[in-house]
């Protein structure tokens, strides 16, 4: 069985700006720790010789023996002499006797709450089963009513669209991993925005891609909410230059900044992507979650079509705007891609359950309400986010929002692995804001979801004000829990 191991160049570019106020050797074992608890050093993976690490950092090799120490007394490492040092999951750290909180609050994870009556309607769709248990039950395409729902969906979007151009899966992000299986070969290029969703930086990587990133930045501080986006000149220049076989994009919403692309821009990139015979997959799971966006966006490979340039790709789902639990997505494709992809899913999946088509087939016809009453919803949590922040953090900047339901919170300073361990400590799972980026970008930012209750973003900015707190006092070497981000 292969062993994974990161090399000391590895994990120097993991680490990032790791260096604090503490002693070398605890903040190297914080930053290791959280690496391991986020998953950007996955579990049971040999770390380099401590002299090979210590020449690499240029540190003396009594600092990095004293790292790994700490990791080992931590629960965090496992030495055996001859098979070196491997990462592994600490045991959960014991709730705080004075943790004012009361429990953990899980912020890694985006989502919105169940829909209301989703119960109900997953009664009305269980009679509905009756009517395929005459097959096998082995669906690698799709049930014909929720794909003609989806397709009919695009339709009213603007999109024309036929069920064959439809194939149902089990979610977004198993959409996103089969069609990289399918479109990729080793050592390819792909393009990716940075930061970007950390689950299709795993997709694009687990299919042997070669990443070429490209910039999206939020509004920055004292700029108007129009300002930041994508960077478009790296854009067109890395479509021109580098010819990536596939490009990932989230134009609408993006995670974790909010921004959407212009149209026009979407247009010009569309018609790049076309000369350097890329693909373009668009990332739509979070498209429809309008909360006061000013015009009106079609889907993404509409103005594919519309200027007869480029290929696109659409994935979505309903894990964003129903229910998580429900493991229902779909990809939007001409039908030539949909049969290669029908084909290549049997090697690792045989379908997607039939009930949960039925109960999502029921739910597409009432989508326009669902939006509406998430639009007032997300909108409430983040005007409510906003003024917490900007209350108890006046030197952090929020972006404003126009939907979605992320903020991409500038903290001022390069300190987000740091406080988001910290945060463990008093009951708030966050990712760190490098979690997004590739080689440990992003320690001034913080991903911060608007979607939870307003009891709940009440908990997790105080929990963010003990931590930042304690931060300003002493080092972090507390242990955590592992948090994957959605």
């Amino acid at each position: 069985m292969a062993v994974n191991q990161v090399s000391a160049r590895s994990l120097e570019a993991l680490l990032g700006e790791w260096r604090s106020g503490a002693s070398a050797y605890l903040a190297l074992a914080d930053r290791i720790r959280l690496l391991t608890l986020d998953g950007r050093i996955p579990t049971d993976t040999r770390l380099p010789a401590e002299r090979d690490l210590s020449a690499r950092l240029g540190l003396s090799r009594t600092t990095v023996t004293a790292a790994y120490r700490e990791l080992r007394d931590a629960g965090a490492l496992v030495s055996v002499r001859g098979s070196g040092s491997r990462v592994r999951l600490p045991g959960a750290a014991p709730a705080r006797a004075d943790d004012p909180l009361g429990g953990i609050l899980d912020f890694s994870k985006a989502t919105m709450p169940a829909l209301p009556g989703l119960a109900d309607i997953a009664a009305l769709a269980a009679p509905e089963l009756a009517g395929h248990l005459g097959d096998s039950g082995f669906d690698p395409v799709g049930i014909p009513e929720l794909r003609a729902a989806i397709a009919d969906r695009y339709a009213a979007r603007g999109l024309p669209t036929d069920p064959e151009q439809i194939m149902v899966t089990l979610g977004a992000q198993h959409a996103i991993a089969l069609l990289a299986r399918v479109l990729i070969g080793r050592g390819d290029r792909a393009l990716i925005e940075m930061p970007s969703y950390p689950h299709a930086y795993e997709a694009l990587r687990g299919a042997g891609a070669r990443l070429v990133p490209v910039g999206v930045s939020a509004a920055g501080p004292g700029e108007d909410a129009a300002a930041g986006g994508w960077d478009e000149t790296a854009l067109l220049q890395t479509l021109q230059r580098s010819n990536p076989v596939l490009g990932y994009l989230m134009p609408d919403f993006h995670n974790p900044t909010g921004r959407s692309m212009p149209v026009d821009q979407r247009e010009r990139v569309l018609a790049a992507a076309a000369r350097a015979g890329t693909v373009l997959i668009a990332d739509e799971t979070i498209a429809e979650l309008n909360i006061d966006r000013v015009g009106d966006f079609l889907p993404f490979a509409a103005y594919a079509e519309s200027v007869r340039s480029g290929t696109a790709v659409s994935v979505g789902s309903v894990g964003k705007t129903v229910w998580g639990g429900l493991r229902i997505g779909w990809i939007r494709a001409d039908r030539s891609l949909i049969r290669k992809l029908v084909s290549a899913r049997a090697a690792n999946d045989l379908g997607t359950p039939i009930l949960e088509q039925l109960i999502v087939a029921r739910i597409l016809s009432d989508l326009p309400a669902i939006l509406a009453l998430r639009s007032d919803e997300l909108r409430s949590g983040r005007d409510h986010l906003e003024g917490l922040v900007a209350d108890r953090f006046p030197d952090w900047h929020v972006p404003h929002v126009d939907g979605g339901i992320t903020a991409w919170v500038n903290l001022g300073i390069p300190v987000s692995s740091q406080l988001a361990l910290a945060a463990r400590t008093y009951g708030l799972l966050v990712p760190a804001g490098p979690q997004f980026g590739i080689d440990g970008a992003f320690e001034r930012f913080l991903r911060l979801p608007f979607c939870y209750s307003p009891e709940e973003m009440d908990r997790a900015v105080d929990a963010l004000g003990l931590a930042w707190d304690s931060l300003l006092r002493h080092p972090v070497t507390d242990t955590g829990y592992l948090a994957d981000v959605v």
